[in-house]
Parts: structure tokens; sequence; C-alpha cells
């Protein structure tokens, strides 16, 4: 099988690459230098020259308190170019995975979302990201449409990065508790992502690693098995720490579509931290 890959210089993107070739699959990576996907006739060029069997779409504008100013931006990226990708997909009868966000719902209440449920995004990120949605389900049939949140991966920043970072010089952090998630580490994503490439079990998707935290149990967790334990963690309310674009208080997303459709589920979110912080260095 042949797979494109956008946003290869990404987290997802370079772990999704390593995932097909380890499988023996083609890959093709490809990023803003040799495909801008807001160029609708670069990225016909470039996809028709590759002919792949799927493309897996990982490229975005995620600078998500930056997008409240470049909305403009934003949503060339997210939306235009998404669809820009989905109608070269619908010409060649090629499938595809698109890469979304737990953003696309209002974050608010302590229930779990479903993949269909009404989405209502809260910030402009969520919308743009949400109108990339409703492009891709316009166009497309043979479409996967996969939810992520709270993303960590090799090749990239995170919030374990950054909170290593501040072990560094730091002895006390405080982090925001009313915030509920879970983490998504991008090596047990891309084996999910590769397996629906291989398979037809098209529709809508919620994928993130097992088990819910807030950011101060995430960063407590960080601390505890990185072994800074000079380190303490404080926990403060999203209310004293404002930003710029509006934050979902609830990012419980249900998985069960996965096993009712043959994906195994990933593994729980610690035994994900504990595996990524053997591979970095800090």
């Amino acid at each position: 099988m042949k797979v494109l890959v956008t946003g290869v210089k990404g987290q997802l993107g370079f772990d999704v690459v390593n995932e097909l070739e380890k499988r023996g699959h083609v890959a093709i990576g490809t990023d803003v230098d040799n495909m801008d996907i807001t160029d609708a006739s670069m990225v016909r060029d470039v996809i028709t020259k590759a002919n792949p069997d799927a493309v897996i779409h990982c490229a975005a504008y995620t600078a998500v308190d930056a997008a409240e100013d470049n909305v403009e931006l934003c949503r060339r990226i997210n939306a235009e170019g998404t669809k820009n990708i989905a109608l070269v997909c619908k010409e060649l009868d090629i499938k595809m995975i698109y890469i979304s966000t737990d953003y696309v719902f209002d974050g608010e209440g302590t229930h779990f979302w479903q993949p269909d449920d009404e989405r209502s995004p809260l910030n402009v990120y969520g919308q743009t990201k949400y109108e990339g949605e409703l492009t891709v389900e316009a166009i497309l049939e043979k479409y996967f449409i996969v939810r992520i949140a709270w993303v960590f991966g090799v090749n990239g920043k995170n919030f374990i990065k950054t909170m290593l970072n501040l072990g560094k010089t730091r002895d006390h952090l405080t982090v925001v508790c009313d915030q509920v998630g879970s983490p998504t580490y991008t090596y047990d994503l891309s084996r999910l992502l590769v397996d629906m490439a291989e398979s037809d079990k098209y529709g809508h998707y919620h994928a993130t690693n097992e088990g819910l935290c807030s950011w101060y149990e995430f960063a407590c967790e960080i601390f505890k098995q990185a072994g800074y334990d000079h380190v303490t963690v404080s926990p403060v309310s999203a209310s004293e720490y404002p930003a710029k674009a509006k934050r979902p208080s609830n990012s419980r997303m249900s998985k069960d579509k996965l096993t009712e459709n043959g994906f195994e589920k990933l593994p729980t979110w610690q035994d994900a931290l504990g595996r990524y912080l053997k591979e970095i260095e800090y």
C-alpha cells in the first residue's frame, strides 16, 4: 500500500511515516515546503503524481491562542487546505484520514463525547477544524475522521517536554486542575491510523490513550515517572490562567467505536508516558 502523509515534520506525521515503513508500506511524507496544502494546484499535482492508496492528513494550524488573531490563516490551512486534499481524493478515488480534535465540541459537562455527537466549537481553532470535518463529510464517502487530544510525540514540542524543562529550573509549579481529558502518544496513535488505512471501516472515531486525568494530574505523573522528586505541583483553576482562546473543561471522549469496528484501543496514558520518557532525552 502507498500512503501520502501530510505534516511529516510534526509530531504525528513523523510517527505515521515510521509506522508505515515498519509495516512494509510505501510512505510519502509531505510538508509545507513540498506540498503547501493551501495551494490547490500544488496539492493536485503532488497527490496525482504520488498516486497513493490513502492520504493521512496530519498537517494543521494548531497554535490555539494565535489562531484567535490569525483567523483567516487558520481557516485557510485547516478548512480550505483540507478541502483541497479531499477534492483530489474524490477525483482519484483515494481514501482519506483526517485528523481532527476534541475542540469541535463545546467542552461542557462531564459526559463522554460520542463520535457522532453534535459539534459546537468554542474557539477559532476548533471552528476551523470543524469546517474541515464538514468538508470531508460533504466531498468523500471513503473517509475516516479521527479526533485526538493532548498530543505528545518525540518530534516536536508538547506538554511533557514543557514540564520537564520547567522542572530543571523550578521546584514548584501550578497547573490547571479543572480541565479533564486523555493524553495521546503519537507512537500509539500512528499504529491505529495505519490499521485504519489498511481497512475500509470508514466513519468518525475518537482516539486517545486510555484513562482520564486533569493537566495537574498529568504533570504530577510526569514528574513522578521522570524522577523529578524535587518538584511540587499545586492545582489551580483555569480561570486563574486566562488564555486568549477558551479551552474545553470536558475533553472526555468515548472510544468504544474503535473496538466495535475491530480496532484496538490504545494503552493507558500512564503506560504511554513511561515508554515515551525512555525515548526522549531530558
